[in-house]
């Protein structure tokens, strides 16, 4: 449910500013998404070997089922961790400078 807190703009400098720090931090989430999707994989993955590798759409010795559930299961949680850093990251910068750096 949105807040009926009225929303003032952000200003162009709290955008410019956070440019870098949200590049920074989309650089480590991506880093920490596939750790996890790794060890998610290597935990639910329905192959018989143990390797974890991680099936791509080109490979043939897997089957479509699980290309498919490694795709979905790995957008999920590109998508969580995103979201929560993403979030994390634009609380933090309105902490320090008292701007909210979103659109």
């Amino acid at each position: 449910m949105p807040s009926s807190a009225p929303q003032k703009k952000p200003s162009t400098s709290a955008k410019v500013l956070y440019r870098p720090v949200g590049l920074v931090s989309s650089i480590v989430g991506g880093l920490f998404a596939s750790m996890i999707f790794k060890q998610v994989w290597k935990r639910v993955s329905p192959s018989t070997d143990d390797s974890g590798d991680v099936p791509g759409p080109l490979q043939s010795e897997y089957p479509f089922k699980e290309i498919m559930l490694a795709a979905v299961l790995q957008g999920a949680i590109y998508a969580a961790v995103k979201a929560v850093i993403d979030r994390q990251g634009a609380r933090t910068f309105e902490k320090v400078t008292g701007e909210w750096p979103g659109s």
